[in-house]
C-alpha cells in the first residue's frame, strides 16, 4: 500500500486506463475527493463506472461532457445522477442489492475499485466505513482477476466493525478530512404517525426482527415502538439509520433471538457527525455485504421478520413500484426492497409491509387503477405484501383479485376511493366484485379506527 499526498498520484490515466471498469462505494462512504479528480482528468476516458447512490460533493461527475468520457452504470439513482440518467447521459443497471456482489464477481468483473475507509486496526485491517453493499464483491473480483484498489481515508469516517479489507489489498491510500453526507430526518406529521400506529399495533411484537430505512414513517414507527413497550427486538437491515440507533440505545433492541448479539446492516447513515462517531468501534452494530444482509434465505431464517418499505405507488391488483415514475423516468433503483419483501414473508411470523401516504404532496393519489405501462415493479400481484396507508392496512393473504381491488381501494383517500370502488363495481374484469363489496370493512382490510 502506497500512501499518497496528492490525489493525482492515485487517480490518473496510468492507474485508470482506457477500457477500465470501475466500482465505486456510495452513500455516506462516497469517496468524494477521488471522484472529483476522476471527473476533472480529461485523459481518463472510455471507462465505465458502477455505483449505488453517490452522495456528497462529486464535482461535475455527471455533466454531459464528463459523461462522454465515463459511461455511468447507475445501480441506484440519486440527486447527482438523476438528470443524466433520465436524459440519456447515464444508464440504469438493473440489479437487486442482494445480487450486486455476485454480479461483480461473476459477470461484471471490475478492475478498479474506489473506496472510502477507516483504520487500520492493530491487524492491518481497514473498515469499509459506512458502506459495504457491493464493494466487497468488487474487491473480490480485483483479488481474483487482477486490478487496483484506491481508497481515501477520511478522518471523519467511523470504523464500523464487521467487514474489513487488509492493507495489503489497497494499492493507493489518500488521507482526507471532510464532513460525511448526512441523512435528512423529517419530523413525522399526523399521517405518518397514523401509519406508524397501524404498523406497530398490528405487527410489531416482542422478539420481532426489523428492517426499515429513513423517512417520516420509520421515525414515527420508532416512536410508536417505544410507546408500545415491546422488548427484545432484533435488527437485520439493509440500511441502518438514526431511528434504529434510538432503539439500540434504549435497550429495546437486544437481538436476543438472533444468531448474533449485534445489529447487522450493509449501509449506515446518520443525521450528524455525532451519529457517525457513535458507530465507530461500536460492538452493538456490524457491517456485512449486501449479498449477506439481503440474501433471501438469510432473511427467511430470522424470527418475526418485519420489513417496512415505501413505494411510489400501488395499483388495484397489488402491483407495487418504487424505483420509477414511468417506464423510463427512473427516480431511485431496485435496491433491496424485493429481497426483504420476499424474505420476510418466508420468515416464521414475518410480515412484508409497504407503508406510504395515500396521496403525494401535490394531492395525487398513490392508489391507482393500473400501474403505469412498462414500469418495473418491486412486488407483483401475487406477492402477499401488506399495504398500509393512513386509512388502514390491507393484508392480501387469502384474497382473490376482486377482493384485492376492493381492499386496496379502501386505502385511498375518500374521493379517490369512491371512484375506484365505482370502477370495480361496474367492471366486467372482476369475478363478482359485488360480493367483495358486501361487507364493511372488506376482506383483508383493517381500518385505522379499528386499530388498538
Amino acid at each position: 500500500m502506497k500512501i499518497v499526498q496528492r490525489v493525482e498520484d492515485a487517480i490518473n490515466p496510468l492507474n485508470i486506463t482506457k477500457g477500465s471498469r470501475i466500482y465505486c462505494a456510495g452513500n455516506a462512504a462516497t469517496p468524494q475527493v477521488l471522484l472529483r479528480q476522476l471527473a476533472a482528468d480529461p485523459y481518463i476516458y472510455n471507462v465505465e463506472m458502477l455505483s449505488v447512490l453517490l452522495l456528497g460533493n462529486v464535482g461535475n461527475l455527471f455533466d454531459p461532457e464528463v459523461c462522454k468520457r465515463i459511461t455511468h452504470r447507475v445501480i441506484f439513482n440519486g440527486p447527482h445522477s438523476r438528470e443524466a440518467m433520465n436524459t440519456g447521459g447515464a444508464s440504469y443497471q438493473l440489479i437487486h442489492l442482494s445480487d450486486i456482489g455476485h454480479q461483480m464477481r461473476e459477470f461484471i468483473k471490475p478492475n478498479v475499485v474506489l473506496l472510502s475507509v477507516a483504520g487500520p486496526d492493530s491487524g492491518g485491517n481497514f473498515s469499509y466505513g459506512t458502506t459495504v453493499e457491493g464493494c466487497k464483491g468488487a474487491v473480490d473480483s480485483v483479488r481474483e482477476n487482477g486490478g487496483i484498489i484506491i481508497a481515501e481515508r477520511n478522518a471523519k469516517m467511523p470504523f464500523v466493525l464487521g467487514t474489513t479489507i487488509h492493507e495489503s489489498e489497497i494499492a493507493y491510500l489518500l488521507d482526507t478530512d471532510y464532513n460525511l453526507p448526512v441523512s435528512p430526518v423529517q419530523k413525522p406529521d399526523d399521517l405518518a404517525k397514523r401509519i406508524a400506529r397501524i404498523i406497530t399495533e398490528l405487527y410489531v411484537k416482542n422478539g420481532s426482527t426489523l428492517q426499515y430505512g429513513i423517512g417520516e414513517v420509520p421515525e414515527a414507527v420508532t416512536d410508536a415502538i417505544i410507546e408500545k413497550g415491546v422488548k427484545d427486538l432484533g435488527i437485520h437491515t439493509e440500511l441502518f439509520a438514526d431511528a434504529m440507533r434510538k432503539l439500540v440505545e434504549k435497550g429495546i433492541v437486544t437481538n436476543k433471538y438472533l444468531d448474533f448479539n449485534f445489529s447487522t446492516g450493509s449501509i449506515f447513515l446518520a443525521k450528524d457527525q455525532a451519529g457517525y462517531d457513535w458507530m465507530s468501534y461500536n460492538s452493538s452494530i456490524q457491517s456485512r455485504a449486501a449479498d449477506f444482509t439481503n440474501y433471501i434465505p438469510n432473511i427467511a431464517r430470522l424470527p418475526k421478520m418485519l420489513a417496512i418499505n415505501s413505494a411510489i405507488g400501488v395499483d388495484l391488483h397489488s402491483n407495487v413500484w418504487a424505483d420509477s415514475l414511468n417506464a423510463t423516468r427512473i427516480y431511485s433503483g431496485i435496491g433491496g426492497q424485493a429481497d426483504f419483501l420476499r424474505g420476510s414473508y418466508l420468515s416464521k411470523g414475518g410480515v412484508p409491509i409497504i407503508a406510504m401516504k395515500s396521496t403525494t404532496s401535490k394531492g395525487e393519489s398513490k392508489i391507482m387503477m393500473k400501474c403505469p405501462e412498462g414500469i418495473t415493479t418491486s412486488a407483483i400481484a401475487a406477492d402477499p405484501v401488506v399495504i398500509v396507508t393512513e386509512n388502514g392496512a390491507f393484508d392480501p393473504r387469502g384474497c382473490n383479485i376482486a377482493e384485492h381491488a376492493v381492499g386496496i381501494a379502501f386505502l385511498a383517500e375518500e374521493k379517490c376511493r369512491e371512484k375506484l370502488l365505482r370502477y370495480i363495481y361496474e367492471s366486467k374484469e372482476y369475478h363478482k366484485p359485488q360480493q367483495a363489496l358486501s361487507g364493511k370493512p372488506p376482506k383483508g382490510f383493517t381500518p385505522y379506527k379499528f386499530v388498538g
